[in-house]
Parts: structure tokens; sequence; C-alpha cells
């Protein structure tokens, strides 16, 4: 399989809605995502086939050293052929190349392996908190 891999390739709205449907499952519409990634984002790749998208990634930033690996998805007929690895190379030498030191990942435990070993990844302590539930008592420790 020969995908063209394009930096801050063009992509709609629907196609993009197509290709997380598949990838994520059902989600709830989004808004105009190709306006907020051009507003918010360093880039994305757009991966595509004989003119259709069959993958993506988003790199966010902070506008400075940090770049993050969002929503990475391959369409699943074109999984298991490399395609995810060429994406997340492309998104990392292109973080590389715009001054950033710095690719953060968050993943699901069953794609250890591929962020890890196929792209390179190391393990890191951090931190999360789901923003739609209520906080849990603290013990009034201070950061």
């Amino acid at each position: 399989m020969t995908c063209d891999l394009v930096w801050r390739g063009p992509f709609d709205n629907d196609e993009l809605a197509a290709l997380g449907a598949d990838c994520f499952g059902a989600r709830p519409a989004v808004r105009d995502q190709r306006a907020q990634m051009i507003e918010h984002s360093l880039g994305w790749v757009c991966a595509r086939l004989s003119g259709s998208l069959v993958g993506f990634a988003n790199v966010a930033w902070d506008g400075g050293e940090h770049a993050f690996l969002v929503d990475v998805m391959v369409a699943l007929p074109h999984r298991r052929h490399g395609l995810a690895t060429r994406i997340v190379a492309e998104a990392t030498q292109r973080a590389c190349a715009a001054g950033c030191t710095w690719l953060h990942v968050d993943f699901e435990p069953h794609l250890r392996d591929f962020y890890w070993n196929a792209c390179g990844f190391r393990p890191t302590d951090a931190g999360l908190i789901a923003l739609g539930e209520q906080p849990s008592a603290t013990n009034g420790a201070s950061p």
C-alpha cells in the first residue's frame, strides 16, 4: 500500500468525521475541525490513497517547545501495513523542524507497543484529570 502523506494537507470536516467514526466509533458532531486546527495546531498529516483520506494525525502545540500528537487514525482496511508508523514519523519530523523539542502522546494501554516500540516514544510520568467528573477530596496538599 502506497499512500501519499501530506503535511497540512487539505481535508474537509465530513471526511475527517467519517475517518474518526471508522477509528473511534460514533462520536458527537464536532464544530468546524478544519478551522479549529488551522487556528490552533502546528499542523497535521493527511494520508491519502487514490484521493481518499485513509489516515490522519493532528499535531497540537503550545506555540513553543511542546507538541502533542492527537487523533492518530488509520481506516480499518489499511491497518497493519505500517501506515500509522509512517504518519507518526512524519508528524515527529515536522514538529522537530518547527523547533519543538518534545512530542507528547497519550494512548490506551493496548497501543503501548505501537507507540513505545514502533514509534520510539518512551514511558514518562504524567497526570490526567477527567474534567467532566467531580474531583475527589484532596488531602489538603498543594503542588
